[in-house]
């Protein structure tokens, strides 16, 4: 994946883009705020496919405080 790809995931959608052979960055396109997200990194330069990214998403959102949109203290 070298471009952006667009995933929905318990209703939340991320902008997903593979940033080097090891590295993706995730942008919370519906969150409350912009341009926030999270970048995981892999230990091989196996893609990931989207189920891999669909349980990344899973963990971030899960640690998100809904009060305020941002991980949790």
């Amino acid at each position: 994946m070298t471009e952006e790809h667009r995933m929905t995931v318990d209703g939340e959608t991320f902008s997903i883009r593979r940033r080097s052979p090891n590295t993706y960055s995730y942008e919370w396109i519906s969150g409350r705020n912009p341009e926030y997200g999270f970048e995981i990194g892999a230990s091989s330069t196996q893609e990931f496919d989207d189920d891999m990214h669909e349980e990344a998403i899973r963990r971030f959102l899960a640690e998100i405080n809904p009060q305020t949109g941002y991980l949790a203290d």
